[in-house]
């Protein structure tokens, strides 16, 4: 068969769907709806089944007035699945993004005093942008223009020394998800999160309250301040890393405090489940 065939079969069969599902929203028997649209209930079965070619002109009126349509109702269906898949699927995702910056203008309208800033940090204002032009992998390109005009927000989660986050990805790094996000210009790593320090361990460099971003898209080297999760509790802490090799030879972890009153504990590597390397770091005005 060809195409312009699977066209028409498709557009028969898109048409006759629509009419039956408006007829029988409408609460109308095929009785009914042929009587108001002037025809034989045998034709409009046909019509609902696919069974007969789409009517054009005046019965096509005649139907759209019968079933309390718009003029032109009917003929948008027909159009529609005459247009090939590529296009079509590109009307869609283009009806989206417009949905989405009709969302996008009734938050920036009823935002109020600070409601902007409320939308930024619980990650929405990020996701509206993202619907209207979604980025690439690496958080470039397709987003752009509109993607530019907002920084990235990245999840912030609690970072606790001897604690257990929420939820991991399948590669083992904290999930996007969270109650509230920082803003990261400058980063393109799309998994990438952030955490609040605790405790004292990492003074002088770093005190409790800052917040830290991490990238799981950075190599990790020796001598960076890394987020680390460690086996077999999902245990986590924030130290500086040294890649270093075991009196046996094997590989291991040592995860150095700043502050020099806390010593350094070493991990054999497999115990190590990731390492997550620091890319920035916030912190209060007087902290």
């Amino acid at each position: 068969m060809s195409e312009a065939a699977k066209g028409t079969d498709r557009s028969r069969v898109a048409f006759g769907t629509t009419l039956r599902d408006r007829r029988l929203r409408l609460g109308l028997s095929l009785r009914e709806t042929a009587e108001r649209a002037q025809c034989t209930k045998g034709y409009l079965s046909l019509l609902e089944r696919g069974k007969r070619g789409v009517p054009t002109g005046e019965m096509l009126a005649r139907l759209e007035a019968a079933l309390d349509m718009q003029p032109g109702g009917l003929s948008e269906v027909v159009e529609l699945e005459a247009t090939p898949k590529r296009v079509r699927d590109e009307l869609a995702e283009r009806r989206e993004q417009a949905e989405a910056a009709r969302q996008l203008a009734a938050l920036l309208r009823g935002a109020g005093p600070g409601g902007l800033d409320r939308a930024f940090e619980s990650g929405a204002l990020q996701k509206l942008v993202q619907r209207i032009a979604p980025t690439d992998g690496d958080g470039a390109g397709l987003g752009e223009p509109v993607g530019a005009l907002l920084p990235r927000a990245v999840p912030l989660i609690n970072l606790v020394p001897a604690g257990r986050a929420a939820e991991f990805t399948d590669l083992g790094y904290p999930a996007r998800v969270a109650d509230s996000y920082v803003a990261a210009p400058d980063l393109a790593d799309p998994d990438a999160f952030a955490a609040r320090v605790t405790g004292d361990s990492m003074e002088p460099e770093y005190r409790e309250g800052d917040v830290v971003i991490f990238s799981p898209a950075r190599d990790v080297q020796s001598g960076m301040d890394c987020f680390a999760r460690l086996e077999p509790d999902s245990e986590l802490t924030f130290k500086r890393v040294y890649l270093e090799r075991g009196s046996d030879g094997g590989e291991v972890i040592r995860l150095q405090p700043l502050n020099p009153k806390y010593p350094a504990r070493i991990e054999p590597r497999e115990l190590v489940a990731g390492l997550y390397p620091a890319v920035s770091v916030t912190r209060r005005v007087g902290a």
